[in-house]
C-alpha cells in the first residue's frame, strides 16, 4: 500500500508540473494595468487642505494644484526678470489684475488648471469636473479676452519646461514615468493651443 501511495504521489506531482508548464505557455499572464496619472499622484485618498485645515481635498487634486501654484510662480518670476521670450504677454490681463491687488482671477485660473488636469489624467469625482472653454477657443484672445496673444511653439515649450520645473520641485523626479507621462498629456496638446 505504501509503494502504491508514492507511486501515486510522484505521478500527481509529474502531472501537476507539466499542467502548471502547460497552463503557463497557454495562458500568459497580462501585463499589470498601470494606474492612471491621477492616481499615481495620491487619487482620491482624502487629506487636510494645507490652505484651509478645515477642508479635506483629494491627494491627487492637491498634488495637481501644487504643480499649477509653482508653475504660476516661475512665469511670474519670467516677467519680472523680464526674460527673453518671456510668457508676460499670454497672460497681461491676469498680470494687471494681479499688480493691481486683485487675485480672484488667478484663483479661478488656477482652479481651472487643477480641473482640467485632474480630469483628463483619471480624477473621476464631481471636484474634478472641467467646464471651461475647449482648448482652441481658451488660447485664442479672440474667443477668449483672458488670452493676451496667440502662443507659438517656442512660448508653448516654455510652459511645458515651467510645468516640468514645477513637477520636480513638487516630487515628481525627470526621469520618473509619471514624469514621462505627464509630458505626454502636455504634449498632446502642443496643436489645440500653439495658434501663430
Amino acid at each position: 500500500m505504501r509503494n502504491f501511495s508514492k507511486i501515486t504521489l510522484s505521478v500527481l506531482l509529474i502531472a501537476s508540473a507539466a499542467f502548471t508548464s502547460c497552463s503557463d505557455d497557454d495562458d500568459p499572464k497580462p501585463d499589470p494595468v498601470e494606474e492612471s496619472i491621477y492616481t499615481r499622484l495620491g487619487g482620491t485618498k482624502m487629506v487636510t487642505d494645507p490652505d484651509d485645515s478645515s477642508k479635506m481635498i483629494e491627494a491627487g487634486r492637491l498634488s495637481y494644484r501644487k504643480v499649477v501654484n509653482s508653475t504660476v510662480g516661475l512665469i511670474v518670476a519670467d516677467v519680472e526678470n523680464n526674460a527673453s521670450g518671456n510668457l508676460g504677454a499670454h497672460f497681461a490681463p491676469l498680470l494687471a489684475e494681479v499688480g493691481a491687488g486683485n487675485t480672484t482671477k488667478l484663483a479661478v485660473l488656477v482652479d481651472n488648471l487643477t480641473d482640467f488636469f485632474s480630469f483628463n489624467t483619471g480624477g473621476t469625482n464631481a471636484v474634478n469636473t472641467y467646464s471651461g472653454l475647449n482648448m482652441v477657443d481658451a488660447h485664442d484672445p479672440a474667443k477668449n479676452s483672458r488670452m493676451g496673444t496667440k502662443s507659438s511653439n517656442a512660448d508653448y515649450t516654455k510652459f511645458v519646461g515651467y510645468v516640468g520645473a514645477a513637477a520636480n520641485t513638487n516630487g515628481v523626479p525627470s526621469t520618473s514615468n509619471l514624469y514621462k507621462d505627464i509630458v505626454v498629456v502636455l504634449e498632446s496638446l502642443r496643436a489645440p493651443i500653439v495658434q501663430k
